[in-house]
């Protein structure tokens, strides 16, 4: 049996090994809670879905009907649209629902100019005369760096809508969407090797356009959460399995990937075979049989002009 002093000491040590966690305070919890936030709007600015936002959706001219971003004035007629759309609310007309209108017009829907409030800087769009609109649509507008990646032009430099590449989300313009999606997937290198080493790239960064092993992927003192992609040792996008791409090497038609053609090191014969059939064979074919013509031409005249001379001495002899 133990005695009461046993009891009280054991159970001293174990309140000491075993120790409870502090109460987190209010400041401390909304510490977490701002930090959270924080980090879901910084996720969320990656994955955004472009199509849903008003400053992009399609629009169609008034006078010249030609379809576009939707902007303050025509990118082609520079005319201003009789319907203007708020670029962050998408509305039409103000219907005084929300009370926050910096403009009041008590009793009164508004529609054309008189509700517009503001252009935006960044996505060239109208923005209504709401306070809500006005003061967030600056800090959250999504085309605040939208340039192209193929052609570096921004929104007040082309007409047409913004896109993101579905593979390195980069953004992309209306023109060149297609043609840049289809030739993303290709590696900047001419094997599936890593960059760093010789073993087969296990992991690939679709933005860098480079191949990882499983060694050179991960790097020292670098935290990476459970259940995420790895990020991109280089540029820090999220790299993806090579195997679950269909993604190809780069290939020329030209320099070492190329035909081999005739080398100094090689005989006239090697040289020869190598060119047989092609267009510039049967040229320099061709050019050898007009090269020896010419040469037999040249001699026959000689031999004419030295006759003459011959002929004309024995006159004058």
């Amino acid at each position: 049996m133990l005695t009461q002093f046993e009891v009280r000491t054991r159970i001293s040590t174990l309140k000491t090994t075993f120790k409870m966690p502090n109460k987190k305070t209010g400041q401390r919890k909304k510490a977490e809670k701002q930090k959270l936030r924080q980090k879901g709007i910084r996720t969320a600015k990656e994955h955004m879905d472009f199509g849903k936002f008003a400053c992009n959706v399609a629009m169609e001219c008034d006078k010249c009907r030609r379809k576009q971003k939707n902007r303050a004035f025509c990118y082609f007629c520079r005319s201003v649209q009789r319907l203007p759309i708020c670029g962050h609310c998408g509305k039409v007309k103000c219907l005084l629902k929300t009370g926050d209108c910096v403009v009041k017009h008590p009793g009164v829907y508004t529609t054309g100019m008189a509700m517009v409030g503001a252009i935006c800087d960044f996505c060239e769009a109208w923005v209504c005369h709401g306070r809500k609109c006005l003061s967030s649509h600056a800090c959250t507008c999504p085309l605040q760096d939208a340039v192209c990646t193929e052609c570096e032009r921004g929104v007040w430099d082309h007409g047409g809508r913004i896109f993101k590449c579905s593979f390195c989300a980069n953004f992309l313009c209306e023109d060149d969407q297609f043609e840049h999606q289809a030739s993303c997937q290709v590696l900047e290198a001419e094997n599936y090797k890593c960059q760093s080493c010789n073993k087969l790239g296990q992991y690939s960064c679709l933005r860098c356009k480079t191949c990882y092993c499983e060694d050179h992927v991960r790097r020292k003192g670098f935290k990476y959460e459970r259940n995420k992609a790895i990020p991109c040792p280089k540029c820090g996008y999220e790299t993806s399995c090579t195997k679950d791409l269909s993604m190809s090497v780069r290939t020329h038609k030209f320099g070492r990937q190329g035909k081999s053609g005739y080398d100094d090191d090689d005989d006239d014969y090697e040289g020869e075979s190598s060119n047989y059939g092609s267009f510039s064979h049967y040229r320099d074919v061709n050019s050898v049989g007009d090269e020896s013509d010419s040469d037999d031409s040249y001699n026959e005249d000689e031999d004419e002009e030295s006759d003459e001379d011959t002929e004309d001495d024995e006159k004058n002899s």
